[in-house]
């Protein structure tokens, strides 16, 4: 909690770019947009440690620096950049700027930086409830003693038109709706946080859950290569680096049929369609049949024989808790939306995709596929009023804009740089790992994640091309959970000490 009244940095009111008062019908410039942060003090309890830390939250301008035929004119404002940053009081500023620094974001596109804040890393969280035990509104907001503060600074990171983040008056966002334009804005707010605060000398983290996992592969190459910025780390939290590993959209793509598989399985056990086998059990016989026998059955189209047909649609069934009739119709290929509504179509019941352990009532039970993710509405309500609190009433940060949870505004999101071709960032991570062989990499998987199936991100780890020895830098962890891992209590507080552990090994101190 606050110790200490909030005060408001480089003399800007809190709330963002205001306008210069005019007479009724006269039209005037808007005036240049300033950061409007503010810091307050707190501490939290970690064990038999007090950590007093400072939290500064506001938004940040981004400038374009401006030539005219050549001359350097000067700098044009083009964002303001919302971001909430923990910094551990050390007194001693060689231990101050030897802390590492783990730069955290969520993905979407269009997702806030909320989730990994309040769920996971910072050093409050959302009191919430999990599957089967959901709390009613309003809520709750409690201390987090497992908090990455106690090896980490902390800084959160909202994109152009998430959060409060947006463009300056008078300019249109599209240019950050897309890959390389976002890549290039968070990691222009990561040298100048970096560079204000002076730590180019400390250990560096990038985080990311979701498509903040391909943004994050991507981020670091871009720092590397474009501000000579080596990271220690990357953690990488429900990942996605190659969307054609996932994408069902291609019907010819059968890739995605066969790596979603053992999260079809993990989802069928935990819902008791699968008998009294172990996940464990489970898991090992649908990785393995998806590794090996089932990208061979659907490369064979018609030449399937009667006899070999039956026993795949057999097999399939027995795994996924589908029928034997829904396989056959489908021609063995299970999409992702339309499992989620057919697993519990009996029961007129659909699971989650975000978190494949939750469940909601089916609008239609004869509907195609589900209408609405059920795990996405029980975690959206909790992280909204949360934050909605925190940042006014702990953080001290006031703004009328809306905080953009997950924004729609940055739809159509653009892949320009990867047309005709996959969205596929591998490349930048090889490269990455290759320029700097001190990088480590820490991937944190769900098994009941319907979003980025476990097995596709193992797949596509296991065919990255970099040198042999590059191989250990990579680390791998699993949770009985989905999406958001630390949504399941137990996942929460284990995540928590693995990824602290690795950023303890990966500092280099």
């Amino acid at each position: 909690m606050a110790d200490e009244n909030p005060t408001t940095q480089a003399g800007a009111t809190s709330g963002g770019t205001s306008s210069t008062g005019a007479a009724p019908g006269v039209t005037t410039k808007p005036s240049e947009p300033v950061d409007d942060l503010v810091a307050t003090k707190h501490h939290l309890k970690v064990g038999r440690r007090t950590l007093d830390y400072t939290a500064t939250s506001g938004r940040v301008v981004l400038r374009d620096e401006v030539y005219e035929d050549g001359t350097f004119t000067g700098f044009k404002a083009k964002a303001e950049m919302s971001v909430t940053s923990y910094v551990l009081d050390v007194a001693d500023p060689a231990e101050a700027a030897a802390r590492p620094i783990t730069f955290a974001f969520n993905g979407g596109p269009g997702s806030s930086s909320v989730w990994l804040h309040l769920g996971l890393f910072g050093p409050r969280r959302v009191l919430m409830g999990d599957a089967g035990e959901l709390l009613p509104p309003p809520y709750g907001l409690a201390d987090n003693p497992e908090s990455l503060l106690a090896v980490s600074d902390l800084v959160f990171i909202d994109p152009v038109s998430t959060g409060y983040s947006r463009t300056v008056e008078g300019t249109k966002p599209e240019s950050f709706h897309g890959y390389q334009g976002d890549i290039e804005s968070v990691a222009e707010l990561i040298r100048i946080w970096t560079s204000r605060h002076k730590r180019w000398m400390s250990p560096k983290f990038v985080a990311g859950e979701s498509y903040g996992t391909l943004r994050g592969a991507a981020l670091v190459e871009h720092l590397q290569a474009r501000h000579g910025m080596y990271v220690n780390g990357l953690i990488l939290i429900s990942s996605v680096l190659d969307v054609s590993s996932i994408d069902f959209e291609n019907q010819r793509n059968d890739r995605a049929h066969a790596l979603y598989l053992p999260t079809y399985a993990a989802i069928a056990h935990y819902h008791g369609k699968l008998g009294r086998r172990s996940l464990k059990s489970v898991l090992a016989e649908a990785e393995e049949y998806a590794a090996r026998d089932y990208p061979w059955v659907l490369s064979r189209g018609d030449r399937l024989t009667r006899k070999e047909r039956s026993a795949a649609v057999r097999k399939l069934a027995g795994l996924t808790g589908l029928t034997e009739e829904y396989i056959d119709r489908a021609e063995l290929r299970i999409e992702h939306w339309r499992f989620f509504g057919e697993l519990l179509r009996e029961q007129r019941r659909t699971v989650g995709r975000l978190d494949g352990r939750f469940t909601g009532p089916a609008a239609s039970a004869i509907a195609e596929n589900m209408d609405a993710d059920p795990s996405h509405d029980v975690i959206a309500g909790p992280y909204a009023a949360a934050f909605n609190h925190y940042v006014r009433d702990e953080l001290g940060y006031e703004n009328d804009l809306p905080y953009e949870q997950i924004s729609r505004r940055v739809h159509p999101w653009s892949f320009k740089d990867f047309e005709g071709r996959p969205v596929d960032v591998t490349p930048k991570l090889e490269r990455a790992m290759r320029q700097n062989p001190h990088l480590k990499v820490h991937v944190a998987y769900g098994y009941y994640d319907g979003a980025t199936p476990h097995f596709a991100a193992e797949d596509v780890l296991a065919h990255l091309q970099i040198p042999e020895e590059l191989r250990a830098n990579i680390e791998h962890a699993y949770y009985e959970a989905g999406h958001m891992t630390y949504v399941h209590e137990p996942s929460r507080i284990q995540q928590s000490k693995d990824i602290a552990a690795f950023v303890t090994r990966s500092s280099g101190r």
